[in-house]
């Protein structure tokens, strides 16, 4: 049972990055039409950056590595121009900025996301079977 606590530790580590991007396409999402944000300037989408550690790698071969969220970063692609004049945020030439969001791009980051999510659960449970059966032929 010993070598299935590191997989068990990376699993979680990925669940939780996986859940932090969930978060941040949700926010991507919510705000796709902010064209006004506090700042005064309209939403700009933000992307999570990953990183992979190797855990011990020298001292255990099966330390197994961990996910985790190195930054959350704004996307500097420019803001969707759209010709409105009279909206309350429209520029001299009657041109509104909304957020640089792509609500198609938005939903298929968050499909990766929940695949990864299930992928990782999967890994979870199958530990748990292989632990379970291990401790039944101690049992015999």
């Amino acid at each position: 049972m010993i070598q299935l606590i590191p997989s068990i530790q990376s699993t979680r580590s990925a669940l939780d990055a996986e859940r932090t991007r969930v978060d941040i396409v949700s926010q991507n999402l919510a705000n796709a039409n902010v064209t006004r944000a506090a700042d005064g300037q309209p939403y700009k989408r933000k992307q999570v950056v990953f990183e992979s550690l190797v855990n011990n790698a020298g001292a255990n071969p099966n330390s197994g590595s961990t996910i985790r969220v190195t930054r959350v970063e704004s996307d500097n692609r420019p803001f969707r121009e759209v010709f409105k004049p009279d909206h309350p945020d429209a520029d001299a030439r009657g041109y509104v900025r909304y957020p640089n969001v792509n609500v198609h791009e938005e939903m298929v980051d968050l499909i990766a996301s929940s695949r990864a999510f299930e992928a990782n659960i999967a890994v979870v449970k199958n530990a748990r079977q292989l632990a379970q059966q291990a401790m039944s032929i101690g049992k015999r």
